[in-house]
């Protein structure tokens, strides 16, 4: 069973008897995340029959419960994300930074989630546009992905946003000038913006905007952190994290854009845990694999009892309706097309030629369903509702 191991069979095994133990304290978005788990691709969400012509082969595909938290459900959301940025690559290095909260703001940021991550998103996008658009270092207006992420590998709490910018960007005035009379501003190379100086303001501006909001009355406080409702004891808590120094961390720039598109996969629809670093459950505990980036990445394996394995999954549920992919800079949801067009006009390229600078590095497509024992392209010969006990087709030749 180690081999197959799904964080389903963990949820399915152990499930019912940590609801139970958690009673009044499982919030509603924890109970459906691990619902759709326990759930997903078995009949109780319906599917569809497939058979092949040739062979006469018959399949069940069962449904999948598409919730963004399940591992087996973000393979395809990814490849049809990868798909849709495509189009957005420029023949520019990337660069990969990360902004982390350190530990004092990480309780702060669990019990108000969707408020202090906002915030983050904010702090993190701010400080890179502010310091690219600065004259001492880059003077150019660019633009960024971040996708935020709120594990470690132990599956702690760990609130971090991965940035992912392409090296150069627009002159700060040149969306209204001529094309001619303006250029791109590359980076230089290797190198995009010191990170001490990224992390200082990114401190101030994330301290500056979560005062803001205690102000707005917008955070609440509970168990441990009760006393912070008491604004000097929140005025204290900021003053511990005000001098010292925030970890900001910058990559070395990716060999390509389409090598910087399929590394972004990995990153955009990732779970807190993947099947694959599952090794076993057994007597109500899980082994899991772990990097241990304190010991320069080794590879280990730790024991957890299942209900601290499912409480630690569940730390990493977002808020209903929260976006954990956000575009800023030029590459803005608002004004991306003419925005990506005019680098191209300043980098002397098409979006055809963008495109096909990136085609031999494209992330595989879905293959399309096919028989496991003849290679023919599978029929779909019914559907079925959730409840419905699925019929073995009649075969009927036509021919």
């Amino acid at each position: 069973m180690s081999a197959r191991l799904e964080v389903a069979d963990i949820m399915r095994r152990h499930g019912e008897a940590y609801r139970q133990a958690q009673e009044g304290h499982l919030g509603r978005v924890e109970r459906r995340t691990m619902s759709a788990i326990e759930l997903c691709r078995t009949a109780a969400l319906g599917g569809h029959l497939e058979g092949c012509p040739s062979c006469r082969t018959i399949r069940v595909s069962y449904n999948s419960c598409r919730n963004r938290h399940c591992p087996k459900c973000q393979g395809q959301a990814c490849r049809d994300w990868l798909a849709a940025r495509q189009g957005d690559l420029l023949p520019v290095p990337y660069f990969h930074v990360v902004f982390t909260l350190p530990a004092p703001m990480a309780g702060i940021a669990f019990q108000n989630k969707a408020a202090v991550y906002s915030i983050l998103f904010k702090a993190a996008a701010e400080t890179l546009l502010t310091i690219a658009a600065d004259p001492k270092h880059l003077g150019a207006e660019i633009g960024l992905v971040a996708v935020l992420h709120s594990w470690g590998q132990n599956l702690h709490y760990h609130p971090h946003v991965h940035c992912i910018v392409p090296g150069g960007g627009l002159p700060p005035t040149g969306f209204g000038r001529r094309s001619g009379a303006a250029q791109w501003i590359a980076c230089r190379p290797g190198f995009f913006l010191p990170v001490r100086v990224l992390s200082r303001l990114f401190r101030r501006l994330f301290l500056q905007d979560l005062q803001a909001a205690y102000d707005a009355g917008n955070l609440s406080f509970f168990g441990d952190l009760a006393g912070l409702m008491a604004p000097a004891a929140f005025r204290r808590r900021l003053a511990e994290v005000c001098h010292v120094e925030w970890i900001v961390y910058a990559k070395p720039p990716f060999g390509g854009p389409g090598q910087m598109l399929t590394y972004l996969g990995r990153y955009t629809h990732r779970v807190a845990i993947a099947n694959s670093r599952l090794v076993r459950m057994a007597d109500g505990r899980v082994s899991f694999r772990w990097k241990d980036y304190r010991h320069r990445g080794k590879v280990k394996v730790m024991t957890l009892d299942a209900h601290e394995f499912i409480r630690r999954f569940l730390l990493h549920t977002l808020p209903d309706g929260f976006h954990r992919i956000r575009h800023y800079g030029f590459l803005a949801n608002g004004h991306r097309a003419q925005k990506l067009e005019l680098c191209r006009r300043l980098l002397t390229i098409t979006a055809q030629e963008s495109a096909a600078d990136t085609t031999h590095d494209r992330p595989a497509a879905t293959p399309a369903s096919r028989c496991s024992w003849c290679g023919r392209q599978m029929v779909t010969f019914g559907i079925w509702r959730c409840g419905e006990v699925p019929r073995r087709p009649v075969w009927s030749d036509s021919s």
